[in-house]
């Protein structure tokens, strides 16, 4: 057996031992293995870790099953165009529309949708006051 077809057939998924799930070596040769695509959690940040925005709609919005309460977040419209929904982490928040936000990655596990979250005492969102635990993921300042 050749170099190349020894190869070609160690590749081969032996799936359940059913060998009519296998492609053939011409399938191998012509077509070759194609490598999962990996999904992006957060691809209105174009690889960015942040990106700034302005508010179109300050809301609240309620949890899935288990859980009860309302929720702040905000949809915003990114510097490059594309509008999305994101969270407002901490108690109480000065943000309305036309609010200039800082965004980051990180969804909400009980909010569909919602997979960035609006970074905490950057361009016009204010810190959590009366913060004392925590304070540099909430931008609160040390008293």
């Amino acid at each position: 057996m050749s170099n190349l077809r020894f190869r070609i057939l160690q590749g081969l998924s032996q799936r359940n031992g059913n060998l009519r799930e296998m492609p053939t070596l011409n399938q191998l040769i012509r077509e070759g293995r194609k490598s999962k695509v990996v999904k992006k959690d957060t691809p209105a940040l174009q690889a960015c870790p942040q990106r700034r925005g302005v508010c179109v709609r300050v809301y609240t919005s309620t949890p899935k099953k288990p859980n009860s309460a309302l929720r702040k977040v905000a949809r915003v419209r990114l510097t490059n165009g594309i509008e999305v929904t994101s969270y407002i982490p901490g108690i109480g928040h000065n943000l309305q529309e036309h609010s200039v936000v800082l965004i980051r990655g990180g969804r909400v596990k009980d909010l569909p949708g919602v997979r960035y979250h609006v970074v905490r005492g950057a361009l016009d969102t204010l810190g959590v006051s009366e913060r004392k635990k925590g304070r540099s993921k909430y931008g609160a300042k040390k008293n």
